[in-house]
């Protein structure tokens, strides 16, 4: 991938491959070969609440030593990336150069792009962040944007005078040496594949800090049982929500870890989500996952434990690609959930394939077409809370998101496995559709995170598709 420096270690039985994210980690990073050094990356606007669609630039300087040819791409948090790119950098000595991109927003959207470079040398820059609030009636579809120019020019001498600001040490206590408390409000983690099926999987550690006060600042974390904190440098244009990769691990068929947690050095504890992760074998042991506060129903259309997986596979991967909604159906599914105390192995006879949870950008059109059944054994295909539509007489007749309904032109991403998404459990292939993102862990994994961190669970109504 290139993105990464990478240090072997094992805690307990599990293998990690801690990733050091260029220019993120106080100690043990490398730095790309001198003299390549990105500058402050910046947004603008950073923040815009008005009218959309609207666009926003995101740009960053790196200074490289000439004659040069820049290989780059810009990437971005939905899961997207630009155009490869080249840019050649005439003269001698030390050049800067700014590389920018306009980004066309559409609707309330948060987000990121950050600059990979892959030529001289292979290097990331920091993420440039932004933030969208429409306030206009227009025809927005909610957190959709896309790139739509790239550009490299020669920055100005004063562009090339400017800061790193990404090692900043962390803020302290007026008129003390001791740091500030209680930087992090929030933590949240997520998986990301990068194998797609093989054993050993090899997946990224996502870490989403949000309620950061403003400027330059460094967070302490660890992994819940292990000793060693780990720090990351957090730079002044870290936004609303910091987002940054934190390890990368490698699972296999004798580890015997199912769960990843991280904590926060602070004196709250703060502590993350849970996520879980069982690609590779059956959970083992009767560990207990979670509690269901009434039993949870599976029924011959799906019903409460479909929707129940639905909500999970949607919030596994919302973070990382920006999901609106997620679908399952039936298939595969053999039980639902007694109330009390919840054990891996429920879950497993749940679903005991662990598809992967993909996500599709899709119109409304086409997904009242995916809708609906091709067989008459297949029940329905259920969505998750925010999704709602209604079948008639082999037609959707209504589909809304969070209660608006969806226009048949309206772009929405959708996460599904892709055996659904291949039209093999009942429904139609989602020809026509492009992929958005490819790294979701398992349902099974994702269903137990969800448990986990919403126990006691309730039943879902089961009333999220109407059949008339």
């Amino acid at each position: 991938m290139g993105l990464f420096t990478l240090a072997g270690r094992r805690i307990g039985g599990l293998v990690a491959v801690v990733a050091l994210a260029s220019g993120a980690f106080a100690s043990g990073a490398q730095a790309a070969p001198a003299p390549v050094a990105f500058g402050t990356a910046s947004a603008s606007p950073k923040a815009h609440t008005g009218a959309c669609p609207t666009a926003v630039t995101l740009s960053t300087t790196v200074k490289v030593k000439a004659p040069v040819t820049l290989k780059y791409a810009w990437i971005f948090s939905d899961g997207d990336k630009s155009n490869a790119k080249t840019y050649k950098v005439g003269g001698k000595g030390l050049k800067t150069v700014r590389l920018s991109t306009s980004i066309k927003v559409t609707g309330d959207a948060r987000g990121w792009g950050a600059v990979r470079l892959v030529s001289p040398v292979t290097k990331t820059s920091n993420k440039a962040s932004f933030a969208v609030t429409c306030t206009s009636d227009g025809q927005g579809t909610g957190d959709l944007w896309d790139s739509v120019t790239v550009s490299a020019v020669a920055a100005s001498a004063a562009d090339a005078g400017k800061p790193d600001d990404s090692a900043t040490p962390s803020p302290t206590k007026p008129g003390t040496d001791e740091p500030a408390q209680n930087l992090v409000r929030k933590a949240t983690i997520a998986f990301e594949r990068t194998t797609a099926s093989k054993c050993p999987v090899t997946f990224k550690i996502h870490g989403y800090f949000e309620g950061l006060p403003s400027g330059a600042q460094t967070v302490q974390y660890r992994f819940v049982d292990t000793q060693a904190w780990k720090t990351v440098n957090v730079p002044a244009n870290h936004g609303a929500v910091f987002t940054t990769v934190l390890e990368t691990f490698e699972w296999g068929w004798e580890t015997e870890e199912n769960s990843v947690r991280i904590e926060i050095n602070q004196p709250n504890g703060l502590r993350s989500n849970v996520i879980y992760y069982f690609k590779c074998r059956p959970p083992s042991g009767g560990e207990k996952v979670g509690v269901a506060a009434e039993d949870i129903a599976l029924t011959s259309d799906g019903g409460p434990v479909a929707e129940l997986a639905a909500d999970a596979a949607l919030e596994a991967v919302q973070s990382v690609s920006g999901a609106q909604a997620a679908l399952v159906s039936k298939y595969g599914m053999h039980r639902g959930l007694k109330a009390g105390p919840i054990e891996f192995g429920a879950l497993w006879d749940i679903q005991a394939a662990g598809f992967a949870v993909d996500v599709r950008t899709v119109t409304g059109a086409q997904l009242k077409k995916f809708l609906v059944p091709t067989r008459a054994n297949a029940g329905v295909v259920t969505p998750s809370a925010a999704l709602r539509y209604t079948l008639k007489d082999g037609v959707v007749t209504e589909l809304t998101l969070n209660g608006t309904p969806v226009s048949d032109t309206q772009v929405l991403k959708i996460a599904l496995n892709y055996q659904l998404a291949g039209g093999w459990q009942g429904f139609p292939q989602w020809q026509g559709t492009s992929g958005v993102y490819y790294g979701g862990p398992d349902e099974t994994g994702a269903l137990a995170s969800y448990i986990a961190n919403h126990s006691p669970v309730r039943a879902p109504k089961g009333d999220r598709v109407t059949v008339q």
